[in-house]
């Protein structure tokens, strides 16, 4: 009975120094970094298994835990092969992890409604976790609009 007492306090105990740390890093985050507005750009072909997307995926990731979810705007727009993203988490449960973590996060998935026409894409059926309000007109459009309300251009 006492080792699980013991057991049971170390582990109250890890908690709350993780949770502090955790808290600690983002309120130095938020000290270190003024509020951002950022849109990353991905139109390229992460491969047949989305590995090629991941690499995007874990610098956004980093940017979130570096400036703070509450204070950064972040909208990640695909068009083209980079739709291959949301398709590939169609099937590829990692990367369905990694996009609802991030969304989770505020970041916003947005999606060109030229490349669905073009390519015949259903997004409630071939697409991963997309909804009428996530996809905007034109892709590239979208990225010129953003970048006129002074949102920073990223390009993994």
């Amino acid at each position: 009975m006492r080792v699980l007492t013991i057991i049971a306090a170390a582990a109250i105990g890890l908690w709350a120094v993780t949770t502090g740390t955790a808290r600690a890093q983002e309120d130095q985050a938020q000290q270190d970094y003024p509020p951002q507005k950022v849109v990353y750009h991905i139109n390229a072909d992460g491969g047949g298994d989305g590995a090629g997307y991941k690499p995007a995926l874990n610098n956004i990731r980093n940017h979130v835990n570096a400036v703070g979810k509450d204070n950064l705007d972040l909208r990640v727009v695909m068009h083209g092969d980079g739709l291959g993203l949301l398709q590939a988490a169609l099937e590829n449960q990692q990367l369905q992890g990694l996009i609802a973590g991030l969304k989770n996060e505020g970041v916003q998935f947005l999606v060109c409604n030229n490349t669905l026409t073009g390519r015949g894409i259903d997004p409630e059926t071939d697409l991963f976790d997309v909804w009428p309000e996530d996809i905007v007109p034109s892709g590239v459009a979208e990225l010129a609009r953003l970048q006129q309300e002074g949102f920073a251009y990223i390009k993994p």
